[in-house]
């Protein structure tokens, strides 16, 4: 059975060198709308220095979906998921509002 393609209407803004993997959203005063982050190569995260919380969903090589965290709330981490290579980064809620689950291909 194949997986419905999920297209994020967002604005999404690559981090995919050092500095850019390693500042994420962090210390940024307002919570994002209508945009995202999608840090290459990542496979866990960490909400330090964060203030708002986030929906994180971790995608193998090839776009899908190999697990989702909900409104990830500020000074958490995730564990390392060994199957993740890249992390896309998502206002609150927007996992149930694109119907975001494990085996979606994530099309941004």
């Amino acid at each position: 059975m194949k997986e419905k393609t999920i297209t994020i209407p967002y604005e999404i803004k690559m981090a995919d060198s050092f500095v850019t993997r390693l500042k994420g959203l962090m210390f940024r005063r307002e919570p994002i709308k209508n945009e995202g982050l999608w840090i290459i190569p990542c496979n866990s995260v960490h909400m330090f220095f964060m203030n708002f919380s986030i929906d994180v969903v971790l995608l193998n090589k090839q776009n899908e979906v190999v697990k989702v965290y909900h409104n990830l709330q500020p000074w958490r981490a995730t564990k390392p998921v060994k199957s993740a290579y890249s992390t896309l980064e998502l206002p609150a809620g927007s996992i149930n509002q694109f119907g975001i689950h494990i085996g979606s291909i994530i099309h941004c």
